[in-house]
Formats: C-alpha cells, sequence, structure tokens
C-alpha cells in the first residue's frame, strides 16, 4: 500500500484550522429495516476527519437517524412508500449537495426500482467525488456503462458478491484473479475500485495495491460501510482518490486489528471497529 504516514502527514492541521477547511460530505443512504447502515457510514466520514457530514435519508427515517447521531447533521429526502429513496429526490439532492465536497452513496439504500433509477441519474449528474457501495453498486448490475459519464472521480467498494453483478463474471473467476479483474474494471470504466476480502485489492487500473491489514473478525455486517465513510471522509480534506482509497483501507483493517485484539475476531462488530478508528490513526501518524 501508499506510505500511510505520508499521506497522513498531508492532512496535518495548523494551530487556526476550522471546520470549514476540511470538507462537506454528504451520505445518502438507508432504507426502512437498514438505518444502522446509514448511520455507520456516516460516522465512519467523521471519524476520518471530515469538517462536516450530512446524512441524507428517506424522509421517514430522519427521526430514528437523528436520534442516533450526535455530530451529524441529518437531512429528509423523497421516499417511495416503504421507505426508500425516490427517484424524485433528484432535484433536491442535487441542489444539496452544491454545497458539499464529496458524496457517498450506497449503504443500505435497497432495490427499489425507483432508487435504482436514481442512483443511474445521479452518477452523470453530480459534479462531486462520489463513493459507491452496497446498493448503489448492485443498482449498476447491466448497467455498469453508466461509470463512464461520471463527471467527478467515483471511488467503488465492491465485496466479491457486488463485483460479480458488475462485471457477471463468477465469483470463483474474481477470487482467482483479485487484481487482475478489479484492474480491468478500473480501466474500463475510469473508476478506483477497491475490492474488498482478504487482501483488498486497490487499482485505479494503473497502479494496484494489496492491503496487509485486518482480519476475518471484520466479515460481518456494517464494517463495510465504515469503509465507504472514511474514504468519503478523506476524499473531503483534499486526498487525491488514489491515495485516500488506499488510506481508507489500510486504516479500516488496522482498526479491525486493534479491536479484535480487544475483544477477539468471533466478537468483533461494525461499532468496535469504528471505535478503534481513531486509534488506527493514531498508530500510523507522523511524529
Amino acid at each position: 500500500m501508499l506510505d500511510a504516514a505520508c499521506e497522513l502527514q498531508r492532512l496535518r492541521r495548523r494551530p487556526d484550522a476550522h471546520k470549514g477547511q476540511f470538507g462537506h460530505v454528504l451520505v445518502l443512504a438507508g432504507s426502512t429495516g437498514y438505518a444502522g447502515a446509514a448511520c455507520l457510514a456516516a460516522e465512519g466520514a467523521l471519524r476520518s476527519g471530515a469538517g462536516l457530514v450530512t446524512l441524507g435519508v428517506p424522509a421517514s427515517l430522519l427521526p430514528v437517524v437523528a436520534s442516533k447521531l450526535t455530530a451529524c447533521m441529518t437531512h429528509p429526502f423523497r421516499e417511495v412508500p416503504g421507505g426508500a429513496f425516490a427517484l424524485g429526490a433528484l432535484p433536491d439532492i442535487l441542489a444539496f449537495a452544491e454545497r458539499c465536497n464529496v458524496v457517498a452513496l450506497g449503504p443500505g439504500i435497497g432495490r427499489h426500482r425507483s432508487t435504482e433509477k436514481l442512483v443511474h441519474a445521479l452518477i452523470p449528474s453530480l459534479g462531486k467525488p462520489l463513493v459507491l457501495d452496497a446498493d448503489a453498486l448492485n443498482a449498476l448490475e447491466g448497467h455498469a456503462a453508466v461509470l463512464k459519464g461520471a463527471r467527478a472521480p467515483v471511488v467503488t467498494t465492491p465485496h466479491p458478491g457486488e463485483m460479480v453483478r458488475l462485471t457477471g463474471l463468477p465469483t470463483r473467476d474474481i477470487q482467482a484473479r483479485r487484481e487482475e479483474v478489479a484492474a480491468a474494471f478500473a480501466r474500463e470504466h475510469g473508476v478506483i475500485v477497491a475490492l474488498k476480502g482478504h487482501g483488498t485489492v486497490v487499482t485505479d487500473g494503473s497502479d494496484t495495491y494489496v492491503n496487509d491489514t485486518g482480519n476475518p473478525g471484520m466479515a460481518s455486517g456494517g464494517t463495510g460501510d465504515v469503509l465507504t465513510g472514511m474514504v468519503a471522509g478523506l476524499l473531503a480534506q483534499g486526498l487525491d482518490p488514489l491515495p485516500a482509497t488506499c488510506l481508507a483501507v489500510h486504516l479500516h483493517g488496522l482498526a479491525g486489528d486493534i479491536a479484535a485484539a480487544e475483544a477477539g475476531q468471533l466478537s468483533l462488530t461494525a461499532t468496535d471497529l469504528l471505535r478503534c478508528v481513531a486509534r488506527a490513526f493514531l498508530k500510523r501518524s507522523p511524529g
């Protein structure tokens, strides 16, 4: 991976710093039954140093996430019956995103047809760096070419199952050729790929890195949502997409290792990992 200490050096803050200098992340996440994914992603962005984070959710989820979060702002968007983002939310999302630096999209948004159409419309419409995970990637099954129309850098963070849906390849082929498959997809679609799993692969199609932190205890619901927020938080502070993704993946795995050392792999949860993100940053910070 890239030198974590070197990249963290770029994030050092002047004594007179203020929150407006460290970016505003808009996290679009959640649907009925998946408010936790939304909160984990938003807190991942905060723990990674973003100056401001707004969690945008389907309107009916607002009371739930607002009661769970204290350091994030929240915002309701138009929803379909059943509590998922509606395609009709597009104008409001685009208007809100104008005041933000980075958008993270996907954790827990579900696979309602209207939500998937919203994903297809947002990618070519947003002029801000975009982090895509979970159901935002599932929405691209059969529609991956939409990524080529993005107006700003895109980071994708698929696990192998999501990579199956993006590429049409069987899982065994993806897992046997992880670096090759990830790099080929990144080149073809002009995106950064972080193919999650043992030895997460991060590539822009030209340069490829394999992560050496993390453990099997992280194989539980919600840990990927934290990573989504971490990538977005680092992008918001001005790191370039490939270094930001590499650093987020490395620190995410390191936080998992710290959590496993305390709680064991079997009992490790995404909230344990989130709690250890700060110590992961401290462990790799220079000086």
